[in-house]
């Protein structure tokens, strides 16, 4: 039998909790938690890069899309993914 490999956040983190509050940045982080990573946003990566969620399975991704010059016109500023990306793998 062959284990399931992870695709996305919850496969890593597990399953969403809901705080005891909201704002805009868990509203993103909870909108792509059970998204399979490869059908995120640029800039839902970038955000959970920031937050250093499930980053085993985002920095690959990330990588992958940055080598390619892929462009989703979802970044909050030219570059997020590439900076958001360097800054995780820097402080892991």
């Amino acid at each position: 039998m062959t284990r399931k490999q992870p695709t996305t956040v919850a496969d890593i983190e597990g399953p969403w909790v809901n705080p005891n509050y909201e704002s805009g940045l868990i509203d993103r982080c909870r909108r792509g938690w059970n998204t399979p990573v490869t059908q995120l946003t640029n800039n839902l990566l970038s955000t959970y890069l920031r937050q250093k969620f499930a980053l085993p399975l985002i920095i690959p991704e990330a990588q992958k899309r940055v080598a390619s010059i892929f462009v989703d016109d979802t970044e909050l500023y030219d570059d997020e993914l590439k900076n958001a990306l360097k800054s995780a793998i820097r402080e892991t």
